[in-house]
């Protein structure tokens, strides 16, 4: 890998200090960061990066996503959760071919690296494709496919092939892909199944990436039929026993909270679709004063519509700021840090979201030669409130430039736009839009408790 210097940058570290450098360097090596500030004297680089007038900063980690829903971006529109999923979103995806999931994942994957993200989370099926769009991308990814299971058995791929997919992709793309277990939800897996899975996961040495208390509906549903929450749920079945990304996490009563910080589960919020949806808020500043690591996704392109971390970070800290009728609610840099570092912790890649030596150059550079980004007397707040992602111009991945100048190194986007539009519209408004029977039942199941769900004994918190 070539060394490579940035010179002049404006630099937003997010580092255990919050430092924030003024015309510095960033020294770069065999994939790693070795030097901010000032370069080392004996540093020999093979690429000198001009960065004068570019803030840079950690790249961003999507903690949460579906990226082949790019395909169905605007399809659904102005709709409750359980509408959208059961009259739109589920019968849509019954007409979805593993060849569709990769050309999404490729569209999502240009959107995404034109933004600044580095590393995205991805729950959804025929994972294997989505895997190969990220090893064409050159991003990294913690990648888990989605699973339903009840007594009756199990809905879609089964639960030893989604284990030969997690084993074997673990680790692949010189450790770019990460991957998890992926069963949707406590109200679409019985307890038996979550057990299952939980011992798999266990037995691969891999965490759980699933979507938790989304709306009340869910936990009163839960509690008449289980007489528990749905974190209580998980934790009575193993869930909680290793790394856990809980989605949403919206509806999280103070003993649920006492929970995922016990068993240091990440959160994900994802504000932007909460909102578009009517969802509600997750408690972010009470779970951040548990420890629990909160990060941020955009949830899928469905229903947010866009993959900008950017704008998640920005409402992260206004919707915080807003019910709490606090400004200082998420100050300083910490949306920043939700959307960059803690992210990249919650999904395997610990040495990412800062701007330090001894970290990945996972990195980008926001261009401020723009009339919103001026006069920059506060970078975090010009980067937080002000930026777009059309801003951002470059974007490094383990010292890879993805994108040099607003151009895309890895990707081929006029075929990837092509194939996206011709597809969309074929799901959209072809025979799929009618076979939703398959999967409309996944919301429609009961799930009783059955033998065997309280063979573990409860946790304490």
């Amino acid at each position: 890998m070539a060394n490579i210097l940035l010179q002049h940058a404006d630099v937003i570290t997010l580092d255990v200090d919050g430092r924030v450098l003024r015309d510095a360097d960033v020294a770069i090596s065999g994939g790693m960061i070795v030097a901010v500030g000032a370069a080392p004297d004996d540093f020999q680089p093979d690429e000198l990066a001009d960065a004068t007038g570019h803030i840079v900063l950690p790249g961003f980690f999507n903690a949460h996503t579906h990226s082949p829903m790019t395909l169905l971006r605007g399809y659904a529109e102005d709709l409750p959760l359980g509408r959208w999923l059961e009259e739109r979103i589920w019968p849509a995806e019954a007409g979805l071919t593993a060849d569709d999931v990769y050309w999404g994942a490729l569209l999502a994957a240009a959107e995404m690296i034109r933004g600044g993200t580095v590393g995205f989370a991805d729950h959804y099926f025929h994972m294997d494709r989505v895997a190969q769009a990220v090893l064409a991308s050159g991003l990294r990814a913690n990648l888990a496919w989605c699973a339903f299971g009840s007594d009756e058995g199990e809905m879609g791929a089964s639960l030893a092939d989604i284990a030969r997919f997690t084993e074997e992709w673990q680790g692949q793309g010189d450790g770019r892909i990460r991957t998890m277990l992926g069963p949707h939800s406590p109200y679409t897996c019985s307890p038996q199944f979550l057990a299952r899975t939980a011992a798999v996961a266990a037995r691969l040495g891999v965490g759980i990436h699933i979507h938790v208390a989304e709306t009340q509906e869910q936990v009163d549903s839960s509690v008449a039929r289980y007489g528990l929450t749905p974190v209580e749920v998980l934790d009575r079945n193993g869930v909680l026993d290793g790394p856990v990304l809980a989605a949403h996490g919206i509806y999280l009563s103070e003993p649920d909270q006492a929970i995922l910080a016990a068993r240091g589960a990440t959160v994900v919020q994802c504000p932007t679709c909460h909102m578009k949806l009517g969802m509600g808020v997750t408690p972010v500043p009470a779970l951040y004063a548990r420890g629990v690591n909160v990060a941020l996704g955009t949830d899928g392109p469905a229903s947010n519509n866009a993959l900008s971390m950017l704008q998640e970070a920005r409402h992260a800290a206004l919707i915080q700021k807003l019910v709490a009728l606090d400004p200082a609610a998420l100050a300083g840099d910490l949306p920043l840090r939700l959307a960059t570092q803690n992210g990249a912790r919650g999904l395997g890649f610990g040495l990412s979201g800062e701007i330090r030596a001894g970290c990945h150059a996972d990195l980008v550079l926001i261009a401020g030669d723009t009339p919103r980004l001026q006069p920059q007397h506060d970078l975090v707040a010009t980067v937080l409130y002000a930026a777009e992602s059309g801003d951002i111009s470059d974007v490094m991945v383990a010292g890879r430039w993805l994108m040099r100048q607003r151009r895309l190194l890895t990707l081929d986007e006029e075929r990837i736009l092509h194939e996206a539009r011709r597809r969309g519209l074929r799901l959209a408004g072809g025979p799929a839009a009618s076979a939703g029977e398959p999967t409309r039942r996944y919301a429609d199941a009961t799930f009783p408790k059955g033998e065997g769900f309280f063979d573990r004994e409860p946790h304490s918190t």
